[in-house]
């Protein structure tokens, strides 16, 4: 018999899970188990009834378990967490058991089988908890200073609001002038400010502040420690290196224009450019447009070029994703255009129209000043080709019933998307990891948005994918707000999930070291003149790599020991009765 006290509470997650599996029977069997003294079936286990019921099981039923079988874990396993340690149960005795992605949501058609393997998880849940230690958090050290890496408007935006915290920035910008993209604008939307001029002001602020060091031409070229205390090397285009120590690192990198294949499109023939190349002419213009000495009298727009490809010999790796602010940018630059020239004939070829939010108001005001709007199949895209001295798009207008039509233009602005800045350097150094979309990938798009892997690097602005200039900024101060809240206390707390080494087994050859990603495993040479391996605990993620390669079995995780494992697998294999 187990001389652990487990309790259990499965939750119906308001039908969510109980429409699915009986939980009723779920709870007759787990009760069964050796070390479960509470079972428990509350409609929802997050509500603050149910949390306090838990509470007060753990303190009249003195438990040193708790398993709560409900959503994912990445929905509530802080508020159990939380539960338990208000109980004052050690936290990491709590075991999180996914009852409804992973089973009720997934088997809707079949409730016996759901059922069965209901209780199969919670039994396998119960097992790794009836094998818990009590954990405790590791607490490093912070250093109130941040790097911010990219002056663009996200990156000079960040680094004002760290200032004003009373942070310590330096700023580093790879080119040589700040602002990136949004520096050559001119009108902006939705307020038609210049996008220079809003650049200058930020320009100005961050060289007026004493705790903001800016470097252009400079690059960060090497890493070591960890969150709360990075050690960094800088490297500037006169090759000289800079040494800074920070707590924690912002990557505000930016984005590149997407650049169109030959002939996509008609890219390469006289006439056809693409939206950056129309905005500027449209900011650089006084009165009507003129191309190559021509006046400009008809534009044909055609939309999501570089954005939403399909699989083809022509894109063999598409850009699948939406790049978000290019409706919206052409709309606003075709009626800057307008105001040039009224008489200017303006259509605009669509796929889908996505001015979200207060854009559309753009989209109406584009439509009202004359703009034609015209939309196409995916599988039937526009034709441009050159018919004499003139540019011809032809297409089918799905908003009229299918009629083919053919569009002479003066000018045909090919609207791009964009796509990830490419920076290998920056990627190998801080080990970041790339999205399916290649822009960096956050941890969690709406619970953790701008947080990654790498604990102490955030990500903000388009560096982590497509935004307007509105949106690149309150993602910069989502990761200020990051930043402040690890380093103004003084100290973080980490998971206690590290490996731990054997130092009795461990002969060391070297694999775990080459299989751990975040060079997290070192070299140490014992008393005695033995040499193993030692873990930084700080820099160790938890992730495992480690223990497959060590034919010793000289390593395992914290919380997720061998035998939990075995003994987890062994319930799962269990069959019901």
């Amino acid at each position: 018999m187990s001389d652990r006290r487990i309790g259990v509470f499965i939750c119906h997650c308001g039908g969510n899970i109980s429409d699915y599996v009986d939980v009723e029977k779920v709870k007759e069997e787990v009760a069964k188990e050796d070390g479960v003294v509470v079972a428990e079936t509350p409609m929802f286990a997050c509500s603050d009834a149910s949390q306090q019921q838990m509470i007060d099981a753990i303190k009249e039923q003195n438990l040193d378990g708790l398993v709560v079988a409900s959503c994912s874990p990445k929905l509530h396993l802080m508020t159990f967490r939380a539960t338990a340690e208000r109980a004052g149960l050690n936290p990491y005795r709590y075991v999180q058991v996914n009852l409804r992605e992973q089973d009720s949501w997934a088997h809707r058609d079949d409730m016996k089988a759901a059922t069965d393997k209901g209780i199969r998880l919670v039994k396998a849940g119960v097992a790794r908890a009836s094998l818990s230690d009590p954990l405790k958090q590791l607490r490093i050290e912070t250093k109130p200073g941040v790097l911010v890496i990219g002056a663009g408007v996200a990156g000079l935006r960040a680094a004002l609001a760290l200032s004003d915290m009373g942070l310590a920035v330096t700023l580093i910008e790879k080119e040589k002038e700040v602002g990136g993209w949004t520096a050559g604008l001119g009108e902006t939307f939705p307020n038609d400010r210049p996008g220079s001029e809003l650049v200058s002001k930020l320009e100005k602020d961050v060289r007026s502040r004493d705790n903001i060091t800016l470097f252009t031409e400079c690059e960060l070229v090497e890493k070591s420690g960890s969150i709360g205390d990075f050690n960094l090397k800088l490297q500037q285009s006169n090759g000289d290196t800079i040494s800074i120590n920070v707590g924690a690192i912002v990557v505000a990198t930016g984005f590149d224009n997407y650049k169109p294949k030959e002939d996509e499109y008609g890219n390469g023939l006289d006439g056809v450019i693409t939206l950056p190349e129309f905005k500027k002419m449209v900011d650089e213009s006084t009165g009507p447009l003129v191309y190559k000495g021509k006046r400009v009298k008809t534009i044909a727009y055609i939309y999501c070029v570089g954005s939403r490809q399909a699989e083809s010999e022509l894109h063999p790796e598409p850009n699948t994703y939406c790049s978000r602010y290019c409706c919206s940018s052409t709309v606003h630059t075709a009626i800057l255009a307008n105001n040039l020239d009224p008489e200017l004939n303006q259509y605009h070829l669509f796929r889908d129209m996505r001015t979200y939010g207060k854009y559309e108001l753009l989209y109406e005001k584009a439509g009202r000043k004359g703009s034609v709007f015209v939309r196409f199949e995916e599988n039937d895209p526009p034709t441009v080709e050159k018919q004499g001295k003139d540019l011809v798009v032809t297409t089918v207008d799905r908003l009229t019933g299918g009629d083919k039509i053919a569009i002479g233009a003066d000018l045909v602005v090919l609207v791009t998307g964009m796509v990830p800045r490419e920076n290998p350097k920056l990627v190998d150094v801080l080990k970041l990891p790339l999205g399916r979309d290649g822009f960096f990938n956050e941890i969690h798009p709406k619970l953790r948005p701008v947080e990654t892997v790498i604990d102490g690097v955030f990500i903000v602005g388009v560096a982590q994918g497509p935004k307007s200039i509105a949106e690149s900024v309150a993602s910069a101060l989502d990761g200020v707000a990051k930043s402040g809240a690890l380093l103004l206390k003084g100290y973080v707390d980490l998971e206690p999930f590290i490996a731990v080494v054997d130092n009795a087994k461990c002969t060391w050859c070297g694999a775990c070291a080459e299989a751990c990603p975040y060079g997290a495993i070192e070299q140490v040479t014992l008393d005695g003149g033995k040499q193993v391996a030692q873990i930084v605990p700080s820099l160790c993620k938890g992730g495992g790599p480690c223990v497959p390669v060590c034919d010793q079995d000289a390593i395992e995780i914290k919380g997720y020991t061998n035998a939990q494992i075995t003994a987890t697998i062994d319930a799962l294999i269990r069959k019901a009765m």
